[in-house]
């Protein structure tokens, strides 16, 4: 067979970055496709001659609506272009609240919202539920039960339209999905 059955030993490196050490260490390169931020130019000439200083270049911004930026979003090595504070999406609209009910998808939890909804025949009401989907920035990592706030952004996917802009601890033992609880 060809070359493309045979296991690769060291990761494919596409482009004339692949020979720059500090650029490696500066992002993390976990995708087939080079990782880099958009808004940071690596390639200036005026450095190619002088030292690189330890400290690498990161772009990160304030979303606004007074949700400070993580820590780790300033200080962290990762690149998500659908990060409220390190990519090219802005937060407008609905902020909502949820409780984190999975977080097996890739940068995406899945959010339970519930609700009160009144039935006027019987005058009173019954417990309701929505799940959401929304983008969960490298910056947090939620776990099952944890509160986070969310903010509506242009869609990202088929289904995802909000984006974590904060994340409160667990405060539920047991099955976060059995738990009702009105934010």
């Amino acid at each position: 067979f060809g070359s493309r059955f045979r296991p690769r030993t060291r990761p494919r490196v596409s482009g004339r970055f692949g020979c720059l050490g500090e650029v490696w260490s500066a992002m993390d390169q976990t995708e087939k496709a080079y990782q880099k931020q958009d808004a940071v130019f690596i390639g200036s000439k005026r450095l190619l001659g002088k030292k690189s200083s330890k400290r690498s270049l990161r772009y990160w911004r304030n979303v606004g609506l007074s949700f400070t930026t993580p820590k780790e979003a300033k200080e962290g090595n990762f690149v998500d272009k659908k990060c409220p504070f390190t990519g090219n999406v802005s937060i407008r609209g609905k902020i909502l609240k949820g409780m984190v009910i999975s977080t097996k998808m890739k940068r995406t939890v899945i959010i339970r919202r519930n609700y009160l909804h009144y039935i006027k025949k019987f005058n009173r009401f019954e417990k309701r539920h929505s799940n959401m989907a929304a983008h969960c920035s490298p910056a947090f990592e939620p776990k099952e039960g944890d509160i986070v706030t969310v903010g509506q952004c242009r869609p990202l996917s088929k289904t995802v339209r909000f984006n974590v802009l904060k994340v409160e601890k667990n405060q539920i033992f047991g099955n976060p999905r059995k738990v009702f609880m009105l934010f």
